[in-house]
This record gives C-alpha cells, structure tokens and sequence, in this order.
C-alpha cells in the first residue's frame, strides 16, 4: 500500500512480485521438506526470527524519521528492484511464513496421489490469490494517495506504519514454532 501511494500501481505490483518469490521458495522448501529442519531447529528459527525482526526495526525507524511526504520526495527516485528486494526480504524473513507452508499446505495434499503435483497447485493457488492481494493493497494505496499527499497525513501514515512495524517485530521476537 506505502508503495502504491508513493509510487504508483505498477511499482507496487512489481514490488510485490519479491514477496511472491520469497513466498515460492518457502514453498518449495516446503514441499521437499527441507522446512521440516527449519521447523525442529530451534536455533534456525531463533536466528532468521532475530534478523526479521531488526529488519522490521530499522524500516520502523526509517519511517519514523521520515519528515515530508514521500509522494512528493521520491516519486522520481524509486527502483523497481529495490522495491522488490525490499519485499522480498520483508516476506524471507518471517519465519512464521515458512511454518505456516509447512503446517498448513501438507493438511490439503493426498499422500496417495502424486504429492509434487499438488504442492505445485496448491503452491501456485496460493501465489495467485497473493497477487490478487498485492492488486487490493496497491489500489488501496493509490485511493489514498490524495489524502497522503499533504505532509502532515503522509508524516502520521509513517509514524502509525512504524509503529505497527515496530508491534510486528516484538511479536515476531516472542513468537515461538508451532508444536
């Protein structure tokens, strides 16, 4: 949403195709069950929660300390593949994502069938509906983009938007694997 307020539809939605590839290859970890190590180490998880949660700290702090409206600042500025890095590296370090594929894609496969095959359709499903999601979030963003364009809307948005940030990375440090 920050995104397509900032800088319009299309580098939202290409920003957003990082959290889809971070996503796939959760996925595709957890169909080969690699993510099964990921799930029983606890160390593993200890260390990729810690560094999601610095990274949601330093964004927080970024937005925090952001003066005037990004739509005036850096509409000119932006990068499609630091947008799409930067999600990527949002969704990649969320521990919480890989468990949710390891605990909730396998509860749909039929170990009966062709088990490959099903993860990639379920697989796809999900990344499908994820960019239907992306779409609704950038359009929603592009609808307030008007009212963010004043300095004083845009400094509250990023300060409320810090604030959740900051509010996700503590849960994401007390968070613990799912049994």
């Amino acid at each position: 949403m920050n995104n397509a307020r900032c800088y319009g539809f299309k580098s939202a939605f290409v920003a957003g195709l990082g959290r889809i590839l971070a996503f796939a290859f959760m996925i595709a970890l957890a169909a080969s069950g690699l993510a099964v190590i990921l799930y029983a180490s606890e160390t593993l998880f200890l260390a990729i929660k810690l560094c999601g949660a610095l990274y949601l700290l330093w964004i927080a702090l970024k937005l925090w300390r952001s003066e005037s409206s990004p739509i005036a600042d850096n509409a000119a500025r932006h990068n499609h593949f630091e947008l799409a890095k930067q999600e990527f590296l949002l969704a990649a370090g969320n521990p919480k994502a890989i468990l949710i594929f390891t605990a909730f894609l396998p509860q749909f496969v039929d170990v009966g069938a062709n088990v490959s095959n099903q993860f990639f359709v379920l697989g796809a499903t999900f990344l499908v509906l994820e960019l239907a999601a992306i779409s609704i979030y950038a359009l929603f963003g592009l609808y307030l983009r008007q009212w963010f364009s004043q300095p004083r809307m845009a400094k509250r948005f990023n300060r409320a938007c810090a604030v959740f940030l900051t509010l996700s990375s503590a849960n994401l440090l007390f968070s613990r694997p799912a049994n």
